[in-house]
């Protein structure tokens, strides 16, 4: 029990903490949130703080000057610059955003659903678009090799091939089509 009535003789009154809040709350939160660059959540975070150590030192309370403010607002620039020193000690923090949208490199989940995906846009394709894909894409043959080895003129295998893509990107939500092919520009 001589604990306890250390520890409530040690702080201030809780009506006078609200009075404090009410009185100099808001000029101390615009304060902060200067000291933190616009960030509200720590600006927040700092006021609270602020006012738990004006609870924990009942001695400002009695101190010579007229109000609180000069006070609050040195221990709260004080702290901002301890969150701040504290901060740039240690490694960057991420969000969970980033977490979230990172694959797992050991996770194969998602690439076999991109697989399954793929093999039924493919499969949906007529049999002529399935093989001029299959030879340019799967087995790396030029068009002039492709149109060869199918008995077909050049420009069918490039119509074809066009012809295909569109119709899988329509099959595949975000498939924007092969890597490095670029529509040329007519200037």
């Amino acid at each position: 029990m001589a604990t306890a009535t250390v520890t409530a003789s040690a702080t201030t009154d809780e009506r006078a903490i609200v009075e404090l809040q009410r009185e100099h709350g808001r000029a101390l939160l615009t304060f902060l949130q200067g000291l933190t660059y616009g960030d509200r959540q720590r600006a927040e975070d700092l006021l609270q703080e602020t006012l738990v150590r004006a609870w924990q030192h009942p001695e400002a309370f009695r101190g010579p000057y007229e109000s609180m403010r000069p006070w609050l607002f040195t221990v709260g620039r004080r702290l901002a610059i301890d969150a701040r020193r504290s901060r740039l000690a240690r490694p960057t923090e991420i969000g969970d955003g980033v977490l979230a949208g990172t694959a797992d490199p050991l996770d194969i989940t998602e690439s076999a659903v991109t697989a399954l995906d793929v093999r039924a846009a493919v499969g949906s394709l007529s049999p002529e678009h399935r093989a001029v894909l299959g030879r340019i894409y799967f087995q790396g043959l030029s068009v002039n090799e492709a149109a060869e080895s199918l008995g077909i003129p050049p420009g069918t295998v490039k119509s074809r091939t066009h012809y295909a893509l569109r119709a899988l990107a329509r099959c595949l939500p975000g498939y924007t089509g092969p890597r490095g092919a670029h529509r040329r520009s007519r200037a």
